[in-house]
């Protein structure tokens, strides 16, 4: 299944994936139509009352995201955060063990709040690759890049292009490293991703959020991969939210 996952990552007809945090919302989105699902850790690590970027136990989040393998019959590829401290043959025996179609990793220490240097992160994705290439059927490996999502959190709004030689660059490093897809988290404005998709030497997967371009324009720029990240949670607990105070004051 893995490789037959990766073959659906083509620029200008992307896999599009919707975002689970349980076996109920990854069959709920197998029924709407998605063909592939995937784990967002925001949703999981909140849902059991925890904190994203690895504020949960690592065995909470991989044994929601195996249930969430186990419940459908589609490729789900999983938010191993940062790895959560595994050693990469660890992290890569536990994910082929529940049966996942791939798997991201994200270049921000959470310890520090800092990006990995790229060489030390280009180094721990040439680690992965190896353990992956003794596999016959090896999951997918998705580098996030964060430049993107680091200047958009330093408040550093609408000036997307600051980050982007540095972005491009760490993201051809991670392609020649071993990652199958590079994924520039936070790149909202479609010029930039457009200079991403034409400067990157390898399949994209940029993120549809509430302010990012529409799915059929991320297609039309050449996009390979087009994820939600926790965007339908965040939805989710709006709705709920609004719900309860409704239904309190009837």
């Amino acid at each position: 299944m893995s490789r037959e996952f990766l073959k659906l990552h083509q620029p200008g007809a992307p896999v599009v994936v919707a975002n689970v945090w349980d076996a109920a919302t990854a069959r709920w989105a197998n029924e709407a139509g998605f063909t592939t699902v995937g784990t967002t850790s925001w949703a999981i690590a909140e849902a059991a009352g925890h904190d994203d970027h690895e504020g949960a136990p690592a065995e909470l989040m991989l044994s929601v995201a195996a249930r969430i393998v186990a419940a459908v019959d589609a490729p789900v590829t999983v938010d191993a955060e940062a790895g959560y401290g595994f050693a990469p043959e660890e992290l890569v025996r536990r994910l082929v063990a529940m049966g996942a179609a791939g798997f991201n990793v994200e270049e921000t220490d959470h310890r520090t709040g800092e990006l990995v240097p790229a060489e030390e992160y280009g180094r721990y994705l040439a680690a992965l690759r190896s353990e992956l290439d003794r596999h016959e059927d090896p999951p997918v490996l998705n580098a996030r890049v964060d430049g993107f999502l680091h200047a958009f959190l330093a408040g550093r709004t609408g000036v997307e292009k600051e980050p982007l030689p540095e972005v491009v660059d760490r993201a051809n490093r991670y392609l020649a490293a071993g990652a199958d897809c590079v994924y520039p988290i936070h790149a909202t404005e479609t010029a930039t991703i457009g200079r991403l998709v034409e400067r990157i030497d390898g399949p994209v997967n940029v993120s549809a959020l509430p302010r990012s371009p529409t799915i059929r324009e991320l297609t039309d720029l050449g996009v390979a991969r087009i994820s939600f990240g926790p965007r339908h949670w965040w939805s989710f607990e709006k709705w709920f939210k609004q719900q309860l105070v409704a239904d309190r004051d009837r």
